[in-house]
């Protein structure tokens, strides 16, 4: 690790497999990166969860790491995967495992009811977005119902990077995005929190003042500081979901831009002028005060290519990749349906499930993956062509991510969607947004000038016919086994409770 200049910024993103940490000069320089990867908790068909204290381990490790060699952190940015319900006692221990955004899709029952008892437009008026997987109140309102006990003591409500401001500062803040995803809780049109509603579903939980992501939302504590090996008095950034930061990271923050977010799971958010209301997406308040987001996201992408990997004894991905490329595009009469943890956007169904439509066995594990790569590309189709329907416009994209690495992924998607891709230097993601907000804090930080355009990746037009047939058959192939997906999705249920 080279010697560090004075005056960096730490920022620090809790994802869904691993929590990843950054040091970045106050010219954007990347100086020193590390990961701390870690499982989620799959308990039963449809639950995901991740105990909050990793979220608060990882952060003191990493922080310890990037910073012990005597570098001066000027400010700390966080981020994280979200909208998540972790709840707390008044002592802000964790009562029960942190339960994950869209991917958990346990509070089914939860959303049908309230959703009756508040009215579906009326949410979606007031909320920006239908009661879904991605909501937080009928996760609490699971909570109520299976966990009394928890929700006995429960007094506050955190996410990944309000955990993190309020074990650093003492802090007890939400930005504004968070609170718009905290579905039917917050009123998007008067940008604070929707009080009869939060009564209804919470009424023992303290909600947290909220603030807008770049501010600073107070400074490191004494305790804090020997536990992390951050200086005392730091400012900390008020922080906000994992997808928006790395869209600040890449500067995808202007009227007509869309973010495409690589990982784990794909998520798209595109600045729109004006409040969109469409039923399929998630209307939400932007990461930059006056800016309005309409977003999506699928609740796989990359976690199918590693579970891929792992069937195939776990070769490298790179060379997963090369025999994809070999396959050529089809995959040699293959078609994915990548719905392995039911859809979010535009589907909006949480016992959807995958599908691998024309195998054979002449069909190969290169084969296969390239088909996974397709699949995500037809979703990231399906979701831009939902946005443009709803009345936005996507004019520019810029990809992020780890999935951006190798070529062949960002080229499928490209031709598959006929989008042009702008892949800035630095790829890095939320944790290089969040030391950007940190930045901007206590300094001018300007992200072009932090990180400039790398490459463009542009479709090739010889190919989408071939695309458009297949894609044409993508939208075929779910409402044809939607309900056979369905039973299934009983099935494992029943499984899973006996």
């Amino acid at each position: 690790m080279r010697k560090r200049e004075r005056g960096t910024v730490l920022g620090v993103d809790i994802g869904t497999s691993s929590s990843k940490g950054v040091l970045v000069d106050q010219d954007g320089t990347v100086l020193a990166t590390a990961v701390r990867p870690h499982t989620v908790s799959r308990p039963r068909p449809g639950h995901v969860e991740l105990d909050a204290r990793v979220w608060w381990d990882e952060f003191a490790s990493l922080a310890r790491e990037l910073t012990g060699r005597g570098s001066e952190v000027t400010a700390v940015g966080v981020s994280g995967m979200g909208p998540c319900v972790a709840l707390t006692d008044e002592a802000d221990t964790p009562l029960h495992p942190a339960i994950l955004y869209g991917v958990d899709t346990r509070a089914t029952e939860q959303i049908a009811r309230l959703e009756a008892e508040l009215g579906r437009e009326a949410v979606l008026e007031r909320c920006g977005s239908l009661l879904s997987t991605q909501a937080v109140g009928p996760k609490i309102a699971w909570l109520a119902e299976h966990a009394p006990d928890v929700i006995a003591r429960a007094r506050r409500l955190y996410m990944p990077s309000s955990y993190l401001v309020r074990r650093l500062t003492g802090a007890y803040v939400l930005d504004h995005h968070s609170a718009s995803q905290s579905v039917p809780l917050y009123d998007s049109v008067a940008q604070e929190w929707y009080a009869p509603w939060a009564r209804h579903i919470a009424p023992w939980i303290e909600l947290p003042r909220l603030g807008w992501p770049g501010d600073i939302a107070g400074h490191l504590t004494a305790e804090a500081a020997a536990t992390t090996g951050l200086p005392a008095g730091v400012p900390v950034v008020t922080g906000t979901i994992d997808a928006w930061s790395e869209a600040l990271s890449v500067g995808a923050q202007c009227t007509g831009d869309l973010m495409l977010m690589y990982g784990s799971t794909m998520f798209l958010i595109n600045t729109v002028t004006e409040r969109l209301l469409v039923p399929q997406l998630w209307s939400t308040v932007g990461a930059l005060p006056g800016t309005r987001n309409l977003a999506g996201g699928m609740a796989t992408s990359g976690v199918i290519t590693d579970w891929l990997r792992e069937l195939f004894g776990g070769p490298e991905h790179s060379a997963l990749l090369a025999e994809a490329e070999a396959a050529g595009p089809g995959a040699k009469g293959l078609l994915m349906l990548p719905y392995f943890a039911g859809e979010r956007t535009p589907v909006a169904d949480p016992d959807a499930r995958g599908v691998i439509a024309g195998l054979t066995v002449e069909h190969t594990r290169g084969d296969l993956y390239r088909a996974a790569l397709e699949a995500t590309a037809f979703g990231v189709r399906h979701n831009a062509e939902a946005m443009r329907a709803a009345g936005a416009d996507v004019h520019r994209v810029v990809a992020v991510g780890g999935g951006t690495r190798g070529g062949l992924w960002t080229r499928i998607v490209s031709d598959v969607t006929g989008l042009e891709q702008e892949i800035r230097t630095v790829t890095l993601g939320a944790s290089y947004g969040a030391a950007f907000l940190a930045a901007q804090a206590v300094g001018d930080a300007d992200i072009d000038a932090w990180n400039p355009v790398r490459e463009q990746v542009a479709p090739d037009a010889r190919l989408r016919p071939r695309y458009d047939d297949l894609y044409d058959l993508y939208l075929r192939l779910y409402p044809a086994t939607r309900d056979i997906g369905h039973a299934l999705a009983r099935q494992q249920r029943d499984i899973a409770a006996s």
